[in-house]
């Protein structure tokens, strides 16, 4: 995913000489490829998130478009405050990106699990925030941010995410996008960020035990797709968020608001990280696993809720 997200920005960059790109002093093997491509529109602002962030707010506010790059919490949470009052408050063209949300850093401990930042970033007012699915996904996604003006946050994984969507026709920020649909109309899922491979095997398992499954991609945190939500929650049984990352806060969370406020016939069900530190180390596959956020966990705890 963050090869598609730097491939697609050495061509946006070519076209448009106001978009810059700041890295935290990290990533250097894949933004290889930017750098040497355009190399006056590149910098590194060393192990200095929050300088970066202030720098990049400066850049944006003079009329360019500047893309701040870092991995897990470090260009979110570390400079927070830098984000909400020099880019978020002045609406800076400022895009935050983060490598490896949730657990893929997951071998390098709590200090590196993206687990909270959906949660703390679409508390920002006027704040986009994308957590695209797979590879097509943020391809569309970066293009997306790239044009809109304002500040945003885009949430990838790292790599090897398999590739789920063909081709992604008239991607909107703030749409949701259909993968499957159901004529029985029993189970809704959607899901967000690059734990989609594991919903979408989820639903497979699903399909095959009781059927009547349709699933939903959200690209979009923030804005959410309402009309979407709106009309699962008058035609299914049941609708099931997916995300790797805190149930507290984040996109379950954000389809619970709107449900309260347009309520249905369906109940929902919120899968996620519990509200608690993980103190496991492991691989993304691993840890996953531990949390029943891989397929077959998935599939299990949905079972469940529907036998109740």
């Amino acid at each position: 995913m963050r090869d598609t997200f730097v491939k697609t920005l050495v061509n946006l960059a070519k076209e448009d000489k106001n978009i810059e790109l700041i890295t935290g002093d990290l990533g250097f093997g894949v933004l290889k490829p930017y750098w040497e491509t355009v190399p006056d529109q590149f910098t590194n602002a060393g192990i200095a998130e929050q300088n970066m962030t202030s720098v990049a707010a400066g850049m944006a506010l003079e009329g360019k478009t500047v893309f701040t790059y870092s991995i897990g919490n470090f260009p979110t949470l570390r400079c927070l405050e830098q984000i909400r009052n020099d880019c978020a408050y002045h609406h800076a063209n400022v895009k935050i990106v983060c490598v490896g949300g949730g657990f893929v850093y997951g071998s390098l401990g709590m200090s590196h699990h993206a687990t909270e930042d959906i949660a703390v970033m679409r508390a920002l007012p006027d704040v986009v925030v994308m957590c695209p699915g797979d590879l097509v996904e943020a391809e569309e996604a970066t293009k997306a941010i790239a044009k809109y003006q304002g500040t945003c946050y885009l949430r990838l994984g790292r790599g090897g995410e398999k590739r789920i969507h063909a081709k992604v026709d008239n991607f909107e920020i703030g749409k949701a996008i259909k993968i499957k649909e159901s004529d029985k109309k029993k189970i809704a899922i959607f899901s967000t960020g690059a734990i989609l491979d594991e919903a979408s095997e989820a639903v497979k398992l699903l399909e095959k035990k009781v059927g009547g499954v349709e699933q939903y991609s959200f690209p979009t945190v923030k804005p959410l797709d309402v009309e979407v939500i709106e009309k699962c929650a008058k035609s299914f049984e049941v609708i099931v968020t997916i995300e790797e990352h805190n149930v507290v806060g984040g996109f379950g969370s954000a389809v619970a608001e709107v449900l309260a406020e347009n309520p249905g016939k369906a109940k929902l069900v919120r899968l996620g990280i519990p509200d608690e530190y993980c103190v496991k180390v492991g691989d993304q596959k691993y840890l996953r696993k531990e949390y029943g956020l891989d397929a077959e966990g998935i599939g299990n705890k949905i079972l469940k809720e529907l036998e109740k």
